[in-house]
């Protein structure tokens, strides 16, 4: 049995602060010998400008003092860490000055070993009836260009990051790598995640036969942005397997790995894909 955590929090500017929060709920964490915990996106900072994101980024090179600091809590609380998302400077652009960063996820061992990483590849650039109005993310950030599935050692993880929920392409690429497990750490707005939320995460546990860890940020931030939580786990048939709503919390559940096998030998929608089948004909 694997035990699945998604870890929900209400970010603040203060990296002391958000560090201090997510100790506290690890310690109210189910133990286990095999844990996969998911943090939100954004983990250690959030609610304040994406300037300051970007000047996080730059103070820390490689972000290793903060990959660093969520390593120790791997190590403690013998999870495998899915560290949510940290600016991690990004390289220069060709025909750009401007210094951007990356959303990266982390991925770390119960021994402290980093075992991948994956940079959000769409970026979140549209208008939204709340109360910021409008997101331009791609500002401050720079998009990934390639898709991630680690082995950590026990299932395999797809990595994905909030709005790459709407792209399905992306999680029938990470199914066909071998993904086992799908990670969701978001920052979801309140009207996207309202209208959308559950539905968009249903549909890609549902269409690629996995199980999915969808860790969100969740309530009024210190910038007035207001983001949907609703952290939940979903199970390779559709299944909301477990669901914390509102405020900061969890969504943990033991699940067994062999119920996915189960699913694609009773339904092999992979096998019976015909656009496979088209696009290598054309």
């Amino acid at each position: 049995m694997v035990r699945l955590s998604a870890l929900q929090l209400i970010s603040t500017p203060n990296v002391g602060e958000n560090l201090l929060n997510i100790n506290q709920l690890l310690q109210q964490l189910p133990k286990s010998e095999q844990h996969i915990v998911v943090l939100p996106e954004c983990c250690l900072f959030f609610g304040g400008k994406d300037q300051e994101q970007l000047t996080l980024a730059q103070q820390n090179s490689e972000n290793e003092t903060l990959v660093t600091l969520l390593t120790q809590l791997a190590v403690d609380f013998n999870i495998t860490l899915v560290a949510g998302t940290i600016p991690t400077l990004a390289e220069k652009q060709l025909n750009s000055e401007k210094p951007k960063f990356y959303n990266r996820s982390w991925v770390i061992s119960a021994q402290g070993k980093l075992l991948g990483s994956y940079d959000k590849i769409h970026l979140f650039d549209v208008n939204v009836n709340d109360k910021s109005k409008r997101y331009r993310e791609s500002d401050f950030t720079q998009g990934g260009n390639k898709t991630t599935v680690v082995d950590a050692n026990f299932a395999k993880l797809g990595l994905s990051v909030c709005y790459d929920l709407r792209f399905p392409e992306l999680y029938r690429q990470l199914q066909q790598q071998g993904a086992e497990i799908i990670t969701v750490p978001s920052a979801f707005t309140r009207v996207t995640g309202k209208a959308h939320w559950q539905a968009l995460l249903q549909a890609r546990a549902i269409e690629n036969q996995v199980f999915v860890i969808a860790a969100g940020q969740e309530g009024v931030h210190q910038n007035g942005r207001e983001t949907w939580g609703h952290s939940m786990i979903i199970s390779p048939w559709g299944e909301i397997l477990a669901c914390h709503q509102y405020g900061q919390g969890f969504a943990s559940v033991e699940v067994s790995l062999a119920e996915i096998a189960s699913i694609r030998a009773n339904m092999p929608v992979a096998s019976h894909n015909q656009f496979k089948v088209l696009l290598k004909n054309n």
